[in-house]
């Protein structure tokens, strides 16, 4: 197995132009043509899951937190994560990260968060815009339908819980071919009227390449003529925080009990409640205190997340409940995530999930 092969996989889960301009997403260590022997999944690959890799004969290491955030200048062992980086490169270890693009998408880090919980009726918290563009092509009529398929095909018309989305206008077309052409329709020097149908269909940034592929490969025209603009609309799909309810209204101390028990949370640092009983809840896995607005904005009667600083829980003003039950806690299910991914993508091949618990945080 290439690690090409399995990176293409896990950017099909998490695509990496949807990762926060701060991060460091993707391939830190190791070459796309080397051969994978097996894959171990964390949280955070430090030293000792390194050497967890080289005992389970892994040779790719897929965490969730980068071991680099930015750039390095010399490489001499003196921190942690310079440690990290050599040993991997001494022993032939590649080591990808897969952070805030898969925070983003709607079925990864605050999904699985919220099915701890028991979220239903789940959303994103605050979705991302900017991510949408619309294609505009002109077809004959007599082939806009296969044309259309092959774009659906490529991922373009999905909005929402809706996909072939398109709009259609019927006009006419016209051009002259010059010497050298080869049309599929009129005769060189003489301008020609074609009845065409206007297709415009939306779809994600990511996909734009294969989009364009599949409209090239079933439209007749020697030139394709298409424009793409970009959209501002939100991606409802997309975003950081998710939201949702429970199925029953609890009492705020027996949430807080289930937090505890679901998320094995040694200490849970939380501000008062602003009524006695809990039914909508605001999640957001890792340093979420950004979202805080956003969780208020939603009618969150709570805000599951970490990293709250002392001043952060102030902000709360008696307009919502923090529950900040730790780092690690919020995004330790991660690891099954991937992993349980990857093992449904490759089945004859060896994916590991660590045995090293990398929280930093004792609590006594």
């Amino acid at each position: 197995m290439k690690l090409n092969i399995i990176i293409d996989a896990l950017e099909q889960l998490a695509p990496p132009s949807l990762q926060e301009s701060y991060d460091n997403s993707g391939l830190i260590t190791g070459n796309l043509g080397m051969e994978i022997t097996g894959v171990l999944v964390c949280l955070d690959s430090i030293e000792s899951v390194i050497d967890e890799a080289i005992s389970k004969n892994c040779n790719l290491v897929v965490a969730h937190h980068p071991i680099l955030f930015s750039g390095i200048k010399t490489l001499t062992g003196k921190y942690y994560s310079e440690k990290v980086i050599i040993k991997a490169i001494k022993n032939d270890i590649a080591i990808y990260s897969i952070h805030t693009n898969l925070d983003n998408v709607r079925s990864g880090v605050n999904a699985i968060l919220a099915q701890k919980i028991g979220l239903i009726e789940t959303k994103v918290l605050a979705p991302i815009t900017g991510k949408l563009k619309k294609l505009v092509t002109f077809s004959p009529t007599e082939h806009a339908e296969s044309i259309k398929t092959a774009l659906f095909n490529a991922g373009a018309g999905k909005i929402g819980n809706y996909e072939e989305c398109s709009f259609n206008l019927n006009g006419t077309g016209t051009f002259k071919a010059l010497e050298g052409a080869n049309p599929f329709v009129g005769e060189t020097n003489i301008q020609h009227k074609e009845n065409e149908t206007r297709i415009e269909v939306i779809y994600e940034s990511w996909r734009e390449r294969e989009v364009i592929i599949n409209l090239k490969s079933k439209h007749p025209y020697e030139e394709v003529a298409y424009y793409i603009q970009s959209i501002d609309n939100p991606h409802g799909e997309i975003g950081a925080g998710c939201v949702g309810n429970l199925p029953m209204e609890m009492y705020f101390s027996e949430f807080l009990q289930l937090l505890k028990l679901n998320f094995n949370a040694k200490g849970i640092r939380y501000t008062n409640p602003i009524k006695k009983t809990i039914k909508r809840v605001a999640v957001c896995g890792g340093s979420g205190s950004f979202l805080l607005k956003d969780a208020i904005s939603a009618g969150a009667d709570v805000f599951v997340s970490a990293d709250f600083k002392y001043h952060q829980f102030f902000d709360a003003d008696g307009k919502i409940m923090i529950a900040d039950i730790g780092h690690f806690e919020t995004e330790q299910f991660t690891i099954d995530l991937v992993g349980n991914y990857l093992r449904e993508k490759f089945i004859n091949f060896a994916v590991h999930f660590t045995e090293i618990n990398t929280n930093p945080i004792n609590y006594i």
